[in-house]
């Protein structure tokens, strides 16, 4: 019986932390959202700092890997960057971001207008 108390009160004592760990891990979505801000607030800044004629190659060591990358069939191509939240799903979609278009690796515009104009 003795021995039965004590192998329960040392299993209490290994899974108590555990599940704490579980409620820790599992309200994280602050710090997703946090995340998410913190990215959308750095590609608005390079995006903010960019100049037309850029390189690709130099938009993307300035702004890193993008959400998304499309190849166009008419030579141009775009990235879209994060830029704001829409959805609460914590997933990225195009709607929130911004557009980086270029022409044969030059950066000739950005946004939805200019996209719209292409």
């Amino acid at each position: 019986m003795k021995k039965s108390v004590a192998r329960l009160a040392l299993m209490t004592v290994f899974l108590l932390p555990l599940s704490a760990c579980v409620v820790i891990a599992d309200g994280d979505s602050d710090h997703d959202r946090s995340d998410h801000t913190k990215i959308e607030r750095h590609n608005r800044d390079g995006i903010a700092g960019l100049s037309t004629g850029m390189s690709r190659v130099d938009v993307t060591s300035k702004m890193g890997t993008p959400d998304f990358d499309d190849q166009l069939t008419d030579g141009h191509r775009v990235l879209f960057y994060r830029t704001q939240r829409k959805h609460g799903d914590g997933m990225t979609t195009r709607d929130e971001c911004t557009p980086l278009i270029f022409s044969n690796d030059k950066l000739i515009g950005w946004g939805q207008l200019a996209l719209d104009k292409l």
